[in-house]
């Protein structure tokens, strides 16, 4: 959800789930590497230009175990 905050200085803000996921994602993942969910990675994983390694289940505040994996470009 996003939308309108304030009533003297306007500000454009986001809110919801997909936010607080987004946050657990950023938390659970390292330094320059790409940290997917479960679900993108089954968005994504018939892409031929991307490799994947899978993570495992990483404990994610207020969402519990989440299935991750690291997804880079292959090389030319």
């Amino acid at each position: 959800m996003a939308g309108i905050v304030g009533i003297h200085k306007f500000a454009y803000d986001i809110w919801g789930d997909t936010v607080n996921t987004a946050a657990r994602m950023e938390t659970a993942g390292e330094m320059n590497k790409i940290n997917i969910s479960k679900s993108t990675y089954s968005l994504v994983s018939d892409n031929p230009d991307l490799t994947f390694e899978y993570r495992g289940e990483h404990m994610a505040k207020n969402k519990g175990n989440m299935e991750m994996y690291f997804t880079s470009l292959l090389e030319a």
